[in-house]
């Protein structure tokens, strides 16, 4: 087996300088969507279930995009195929994904839209992402890997700064606050930024990099040279790739497993952190204002939550609210669609106006204007004789009336009229037993909200820019696990405090210190595991060791809400989501433990795990 040789610097920063724009778009999905989600309508206590789709995604696409690299051989390469595909598909969702709350849909549909472009957005940010850490095990020998992944990690953290600051720069130029539901132009602008920027990276590596042609692959790698009809031949002796993954993770090494246990809480660390820190930052430091949001109805003892409740063909809830029903005026039940009380219009277009998402009319008392004043009522000065009331259409709901729950709500554009979907009908007897179901959330069209979204841009920006930094203190450590205990600890050290942290400048310290953490987490694993790994299923294993970030974010994904609603709601009624930054820094003590259960392993050039493909060793240190 030929030894790979050494690379200059810049041989280096071209394998992963792609890595920069794909880390823009990753930034801007980590930062942001929450935000977008929440902007759109989407409750606090449902947002970690919206994170399940790119982890799920990630654990399905990235074995794959591994596993069939290792087979790839073309004109473009055996990695850069799957970079190219993955960035475009990356770079159309980006236009799209900022753009689910102006679509004139529902808030249904547009979570629903916003979810499946943000499955399309993470699964191609993986295939885009994969390629780069593959480059690194084809190319660079033993001694260089750290120093490659170190310059991958320094990109990588650039990258984050530039998608982090963004929304906040573009803020000097741009509004940060838009009509309810919703995303501000510092969002939407960033993402389109964001996909430019990949362009033009994607563009500069098929440039600059040419992968190794199949036979001096070979020969570097200690393997046969195969000819296209030898690797097929091969491939179909070797049978299913759904079989061979599972005898490659049944003989890969014992440092696969035990660097895989501390990424299980490493990942699900940081997914909390993606989905609540946004919430946890406007509600803690910037003291964003709460608001009423109304999920369903309740008939008796029997609940019935959804976005949409409808009598007839008159809405009763929609998009959290309380539609109304009809106007008092002196002593007559009307609906005008227009109604101005001194120089403020309390309700357009037949319903309550709402600003920066409260309603201007009280839903519980309903008072528009007292007895005496003068009201515009559709172009028509009214003089009350008695308190003006805005009527809930709940209220109107009579005996015997069946009310249809639409679990999905589209408008349709010809007719302007809703098109309901999924729908289920409920009897209500007894009005009386008839309420709204409520839950307090933050306003996330008040300013404080969307200043403390770009403020958690800046905050990440803080926490990458530590991670570099920390990056190059973690090269001068003679031993990597205690270096890579060290940091998940100070990383730990950071979230907690956040808890006794309410100035925003404040917490840079502590997101400082979740950057050790994000540095470690980033270089120790790759470079731990590709020093076990020797031979033809590199990319294969890569791929499976992925694995390990995308299965605890679902578990997280999954568990949040639960979690969340363990803790009591913050002093404004809101979830108190700053309780779940401190279980991700109890999840990272966790991890630091289980780093002492790692024994490092080197590949050797001979031993292989896998007779028929001879590519597996692991000697003990």
């Amino acid at each position: 087996m030929s030894n790979k040789p050494d690379y200059g610097f810049w041989k280096l920063w071209n394998l992963s300088f792609g890595f920069f724009g794909v880390q823009i778009a990753y930034a801007l999905q980590s930062a942001q969507v929450s935000r977008i989600f929440s902007t759109i309508g989407a409750d606090p206590h449902d947002l970690s279930y919206f994170w399940i789709l790119p982890p799920l995604m990630g654990l399905v696409v990235q074995p794959i995009v591994g596993s069939a690299s290792d087979r790839t051989w073309n004109r473009f390469g055996r990695r850069l195929p799957y970079l190219l595909v993955g960035a475009a598909i990356a770079i159309i969702v980006m236009c799209l994904l900022p753009n689910a709350g102006s679509l004139n849909l529902s808030v249904s549909s547009a979570i629903i839209f916003g979810l499946i472009m943000l499955m399309f957005l993470d699964t191609s940010i993986n295939m885009a992402m994969q390629p780069f850490k593959m480059l690194v095990g084809d190319f660079v020998n033993e001694k260089q890997k750290g120093l490659a992944y170190s310059i991958q990690s320094f990109l990588c953290n650039a990258g984050s700064v530039v998608g982090y600051v963004c929304p906040i720069v573009l803020a000097m130029f741009l509004a940060n606050t838009a009509p309810e539901g919703e995303v501000p132009a510092t969002v939407t602008w960033s993402f389109y930024i964001g996909a430019a920027v990949l362009a033009l990276c994607v563009l500069y590596t098929m440039v600059k990099v040419k992968e190794m042609p199949p036979r001096e692959y070979a020969a570097y790698h200690g393997q046969p040279y195969e000819d296209k009809a030898q690797r097929k031949a091969r491939a179909q002796k070797e049978g299913k790739s759904k079989e061979n993954v599972f005898r490659l993770l049944a003989k890969a090494p014992k440092v696969f497993w035990t660097v895989g246990l501390v990424q299980f809480f490493c990942w699900a660390a940081f997914l909390f952190m993606w989905t609540y820190s946004t919430d946890a930052i406007a509600n803690h430091a910037f003291h964003a204002p709460s608001v009423e949001s109304y999920r369903g109805v309740s008939v008796g003892d029997q609940k019935y939550e959804d976005k949409f409740l409808y009598n007839g063909e008159t809405p009763v809830i929609s998009n959290g609210r309380l539609c109304l029903g009809a106007v008092s005026l002196n002593g007559q039940q009307v609906k005008p669609q227009t109604v101005v009380a001194g120089n403020d219009t309390v309700i357009s277009g037949g319903e309550i106006v709402y600003a920066g998402g409260n309603a201007k009319v009280a839903p519980r008392n309903g008072v528009i204007a007292p007895a005496g004043q003068t009201l515009n009522v559709d172009g028509n000065d009214v003089v009350l004789t008695a308190d003006a009331v805005a009527i809930p259409a709940l209220s109107l709901v009579e005996p015997g009336t069946t009310l249809t729950l639409a679990h999905i709500a589209t408008v349709d554009r010809t007719t302007g009229k809703l098109v309901l979907d999924e729908t289920t009908d409920i009897p209500v007897a007894d009005p009386a037993q008839l309420s709204p179901v409520t839950t307090t959330v933050l306003n996330s069209a008040s300013k404080e909200y969307q200043d403390a979204g770009d403020w958690n841009g800046v905050l990440l920006a803080i926490q990458a820019i530590a991670a570099v930094l920390w990056s190059i203190v973690l090269a001068s450590f003679r031993k990597r696990k205690p270096a890579y205990a060290l940091s998940l600890l100070i990383g730990a050290a950071g979230f907690i405090s956040v808890f006794f942290i309410t100035n925003q400048y404040a917490l840079f310290v502590s997101y400082a210190l979740m950057g050790c953490a994000w540095a470690a987490m980033l270089a120790m694993p790759f470079t731990i595991l590709t020093n076990a790994l020797s031979g033809n299923h590199i990319g294969t294993y890569l791929g499976l060791f992925n694995c390990t970030i995308c299965i605890p974010q679902i578990v997280a994904a999954i568990c949040g809400g639960w979690v969340l609603s363990c803790f009591a709601p913050a002093a404004n009624g809101a979830p108190n989501t700053v309780w779940m930054l401190v279980c991700s820094g109890v999840l990272l003590v966790l991890g630091a433990l289980a780093v002492g259960g790692i024994r490092e392993t080197f590949g050797a050039s001979k031993a292989m795990a896998d007779p028929a493909s001879q590519e597996l060793a692991s000697t003990e240190m």
